[in-house]
């Protein structure tokens, strides 16, 4: 994996992260921690993707379309994924 793929999953993963808070209210941590587990998500998921063998890069280049997608898909999903966890670990904790 290059820097390049890093990058958009990082971005996408911020993006993703801060649309999934404000669509969840009861989950949403603020921009910042949106944004920083997003970030952190974006990353995370496409690692694991391609630790399970999802292909987030064709032919070795980050820069076709299919790669571009990939990338931005499992970056958004990743730092969405991360954020829905955290926030209901401190909706639970809050409760208590």
């Amino acid at each position: 994996m290059d820097i390049v793929t890093l990058i958009i999953q990082a971005i996408c993963g911020g993006v993703g992260g801060n649309v999934t808070g404000k669509l969840f209210n009861k989950i949403d941590l603020g921009v910042v921690w949106n944004s920083i587990l997003g970030i952190v998500g974006g990353g995370l998921g496409g690692q694991i993707l391609n630790q399970l063998g999802v292909p987030i890069t064709s032919l070795g280049s980050s820069m076709d379309i299919p790669s571009l997608l990939s990338n931005i898909g499992s970056g958004a999903v990743g730092g969405g994924v991360l954020m829905v966890i955290v926030g209901l670990i401190k909706n639970m904790i809050a409760k208590k």
